[in-house]
């Protein structure tokens, strides 16, 4: 599988080899395959710029996905694009007591499900994507996965 990482921002020094580890490990527990997935790291207002050019938000988000192929039989399957706010991450931990480093994975994961096909727009979908990153969360603690 080709991993691409992009960091283009300076506000929280990110691991590439774990963020690789972690995409591999997401898509891998979800029992799911692709030859392809892109992770960019961005500074915030590029996120705004985005949740404004495709959802018509101006404000700052965590993270967006970008589904590409759905279906696992294509012949050589780009799960998508994610593009990851660390600054938001590193502003959610400061006003809850949190890990910026956790939150940003909490992120990672978040998109990736996005990609392999879990929503959080009814309260169910929400309720089904809130138990799958905790057991994401709880498998790359097992492993000693982290992004710091």
């Amino acid at each position: 599988m080709i991993i691409h990482v992009l960091n283009q921002q300076q506000v929280l020094a990110l691991s590439e080899k774990a963020t690789r580890q972690i995409v591999q490990e997401v898509i891998a527990f979800e029992g799911q395959t692709c030859d392809e997935v892109t992770v960019n790291f961005v500074d915030s207002n590029t996120i705004s710029k985005l949740h404004l050019d495709f959802f018509d938000d101006p404000t700052t988000t965590d993270c967006i996905s970008f589904p590409m192929d759905e279906e696992e039989d294509e012949p050589y399957r780009i799960l998508g694009e994610v593009f990851i706010c660390p600054q938001t991450a590193i502003d959610y931990a400061a006003k809850n007591e949190g890990n910026p480093f956790q939150e940003t994975t909490l992120y990672i994961i978040h998109s990736l499900l996005h990609l392999m096909g879990y929503d959080d727009v009814s309260e169910d979908d929400i309720t089904e994507m809130r138990q799958a990153e905790e057991l994401h969360m709880q498998h790359l603690k097992a492993l000693g996965i982290t992004l710091a």
